[in-house]
């Protein structure tokens, strides 16, 4: 079983139990999809401000970011962080639902927690594959 936290940190996004559901519901079949059955992450959900802070203390990058993600093992796969105000702004800009925005990033916040990374073109390739086929899976396609 896969189990999931959240740590609300921003006052943007009231429905939060929609948004524990869509998680889960992510967290659920990117696991399967990667032959996992069980594990352990948590998303905060935060502002532009506070994963400034972050991307600066751990990356030296000072700018905010959209998802931070934190690995720790196979039992407890680590935590996610999530700008909603970035998610917000980017789905605006990409002309979608600020729940597939915020879906897009729970996946990729998963994916880099097991193990993937877009460092290379192959790598990102790979990585977004993953994630269209999470998204599709789950019927959220741009509007």
């Amino acid at each position: 079983m896969i189990k999931i936290e959240i740590n609300n940190q921003q006052t943007i996004i009231k429905e939060l139990e929609r948004i524990y559901h869509l998680f889960s519901e992510i967290a659920k079949k990117t696991a399967e999809l990667e032959g996992y059955d069980q594990g352990e992450l948590s998303f905060a959900l935060v502002d532009n401000q506070k994963i400034r802070d972050l991307n600066q203390r751990y990356r030296q990058v000072d700018c905010p970011t959209d998802v931070l993600s934190f690995s720790m093992d196979e039992e407890v796969w680590g935590d996610i962080i999530i700008s909603v105000e970035m998610a917000i702004k980017q789905a605006a800009e990409y002309g979608h639902s600020l729940e597939r925005e915020l879906g897009y990033l729970a996946i990729h916040g998963i994916l880099h927690l097991l193990g993937y990374d877009h460092k290379s073109p192959g790598e990102k390739e790979e990585m977004r594959k993953k994630e269209e086929r999470v998204l599709s899976e789950l019927n959220l396609y741009r509007d």
